[in-house]
């Protein structure tokens, strides 16, 4: 079995979606396998790429370029899939990129089982969006897509603190608040597939921002540090804008996340 980081490292470099997908299920596999028998698998050092590979399509537009469409037309509920399927892939990336890009520093091996696990569940989701859109005609990349999803990993390339408190305690806690929106939209369309899907990566989100907040606590008390002035300090300085409310306030405490951390960066319009 390769090191930990060197499996991570040919997940990032993999272009093709779906392709990135199965890798990273199958090496999520290999590993949970290796772990559930007792072994302690090598993490080992990768050079990973600043930027993933990734396929020719989608065109990656500015967030403003993106168009935007009602989400109450059938063009619209494809064009809202096909953006969380890009944000899917996008995770998978960052989940795999914060073991390779940050193996040098020693971490428990507990913070290895939960990231792999998190990086096969989005992988899962990215798959269920796909289907769900081969299901209405589409697929992926037949849309724009924002281009600015991985700014967040480019920003805290070299700060692991900064790329736990950025990546799942906003980025992914900003789904917890704004998916169950997105399940009423295609309910009221009937679309049943759609909202199967959504309830699966709603619930297992929750455990990805918990992962965050564990290890970034768990950071904080090996570098004696407040947590929660950590936390704001680290997103004024990586995420460039306020944090939206309205917070899904009992999802984020189920992760760990407590309001005195979030509401103190966000500002109303």
């Amino acid at each position: 079995m390769q090191p930990l980081a060197q499996m991570a490292d040919a997940v990032l470099r993999s272009a093709d979606g779906r392709e990135k997908t199965a890798l990273s299920r199958s090496l999520a596999a290999e590993w949970q396998a290796a772990r559930k028998d007792g072994a302690r698998p090598d993490i080992g050092r990768a050079d990973p790429p600043m930027h993933p590979a990734r396929p020719a399509q989608p065109e990656l537009l500015s967030p403003r370029d993106v168009p935007r469409r009602r989400p109450g037309s059938p063009e619209g509920r494809i064009a809202l899939l096909h953006a969380v399927a890009h944000i899917e892939l996008n995770a998978v990336d960052m989940h795999w990129d914060i073991i390779a890009r940050f193996a040098d520093v020693e971490m428990p091996i507990g913070f290895y089982d939960d990231w792999v696990k998190a990086a096969d569940e989005e992988s899962k989701h990215f798959n269920l969006m796909c289907d769900c859109l081969e299901a209405l005609g589409s697929h992926y990349g037949a849309l724009p897509a924002h281009a600015g999803m991985w700014r967040a990993a480019e920003n805290t390339a070299d700060d692991f603190m900064g790329r736990l408190a950025v990546v799942p305690m906003v980025l992914e806690a900003r789904g917890l608040d704004v998916t169950p929106g997105m399940i009423d939209v295609f309910r009221k369309a009937k679309a049943d597939q759609a909202v199967a899907a959504l309830e699966t990566i709603y619930s297992e989100e929750v455990a990805h921002v918990a992962y965050g907040s564990k290890w970034f606590h768990f950071l904080c008390g090996r570098h004696e540090m407040d947590p929660k002035d950590a936390f704001h300090a680290l997103v004024q300085r990586y995420f460039h804008s306020p944090l939206k409310p309205p917070f899904n306030e009992e999802k984020r405490a189920e992760a760990g996340l407590p309001p005195d951390f979030y509401w103190p960066l966000a500002v109303a319009d």
